[in-house]
């Protein structure tokens, strides 16, 4: 995997470990795939590099990080044992919109945090009972129903998924164009990296989709209209997910007028509640704010606060250096005084971390208090 940044623009390149040989490029710049692409210059010098470093016994695993990727459109065994380079290459290009979608400027965040992208349905007792009744009827335990990428529901057989797949699914159907009805082959990295899954999907409202992971059976056309219309009719339960799809919470949660962004997340389920819809009519925009909570997220994980629950046993010496990490943390950016620049503060207690954007009218010694009261409150919902 090589990848690079030249003025704002990312590229990603794929090679066969074996070879070298190039098999795919993808390029994206400012959150859209971008017109000039890698090139072949850059192709060729990591390509010589690859071939220099083999002769030596190294292994170029990625230009710029340690990370590497398995697609989850193709199997394990097809990118480790390449037969054919050329019907890969064109198999890879089923993942294409998934692999531009994680270079662009998402509105997710599950590819960070590694926690399932979520919302809160106004009225989700109803919804999961309605799942569940379809899932049983259908023959397959996992189902789920998502809109613009973010589970709404799942059955408990969908959210014991592993990672990355509970991760990645969603974000696949996100990431792909409209459509009535899906059958998909997808391989799981986790649960079965050689033997393709059938992805099913059927539109339920525009963004707004059902999704069942299943065997050979059953076939497509075995959903019908009459199944649907049984357990998903009437349909205004499932019009008031439609606005969750940025918004995350249900309309008229009581959310403080200074917050413009928050980022919550349960570690222990792997799931988490994204948004920056609060105050729109306040700087800075939706990108900028999705792009400040994913940095202050990156800072304060890596440097603040302690290994996820259920981590392996620590050593003593590591045991006491966890009692003494921060629980809360804040950024100022700009001056600390009201009215100036925007904070950041971010908070845990237990399995949950809370992080929130808020306004420059947001006093510093009030961030904590506001930040426990948010998080109380949302609490109930994660």
């Amino acid at each position: 995997m090589g990848e690079e940044g030249t003025e704002g623009t990312i590229h990603l390149l794929c090679l066969a470990a074996s070879s070298g040989v190039p098999l795919f490029c993808r390029s994206s710049r400012g959150g859209a795939p971008a017109r000039q692409q890698l090139p072949f210059s850059v192709i060729g010098s990591l390509n010589g590099v690859h071939m220099f470093g083999q002769n030596l016994e190294v292994q170029l695993s990625s230009s710029r990080t340690e990370d590497t990727t398995v697609v989850l459109l193709v199997g394990l065994e097809e990118l480790t044992n390449i037969r054919n380079v050329e019907r890969l290459k064109k198999e890879l290009r089923a993942s294409y919109r998934l692999i531009d979608s994680f270079l662009g400027d998402s509105e997710l965040i599950g590819d960070l945090t590694q926690c399932v992208d979520c919302v809160v349905p106004p009225e989700g007792s109803l919804l999961q009972e309605a799942l569940s009744g379809f899932a049983e009827a259908a023959g397959t335990a996992f189902v789920s129903l998502v809109v613009s990428g973010r589970v709404v529901a799942a059955t408990e057989s969908w959210w014991r998924l592993g990672m990355p797949e509970a991760v990645l699914l969603p974000w696949l159907v996100g990431s792909l164009p409209p459509q009535a009805a899906r059958d998909y082959p997808v391989y799981l990295p986790h649960g079965s990296p050689t033997v393709p899954h059938r992805l099913l999907t059927l539109t339920l409202l525009p963004d707004l989709e059902l999704c069942l992971l299943c065997g050979p059976q059953p076939p497509l056309s075995q959903l019908d209209a009459q199944l649907l219309e049984r357990w998903w009719q009437p349909l205004e339960p499932l019009r008031g997910c439609l606005p969750l799809g940025t918004r995350a919470l249900p309309a008229g949660f009581p959310l403080h007028t200074d917050i413009l962004g928050l980022l919550l997340l349960h570690l222990e389920l792997k799931r988490c509640l994204f948004t920056v819809e609060p105050s729109r009519d306040k700087e800075p925009s939706p990108e900028h704010r999705r792009r400040l909570l994913r940095s202050f997220y990156t800072l304060v994980t890596a440097t603040h606060f302690p290994p996820e629950p259920g981590q392996p046993e620590e050593k003593a010496e590591e045991a006491i250096h966890r009692a003494q990490v921060a629980r809360a943390c804040y950024l100022v950016l700009g001056t600390e005084e009201p009215g100036t620049g925007w904070r950041l503060v971010a908070l845990q207690l237990g399995p949950r971390r809370l992080l929130l954007l808020l306004s420059a009218q947001s006093p510093t010694y009030g961030l904590r208090g506001l930040a426990t009261h948010t998080l109380h409150a949302l609490t109930p919902l994660l």
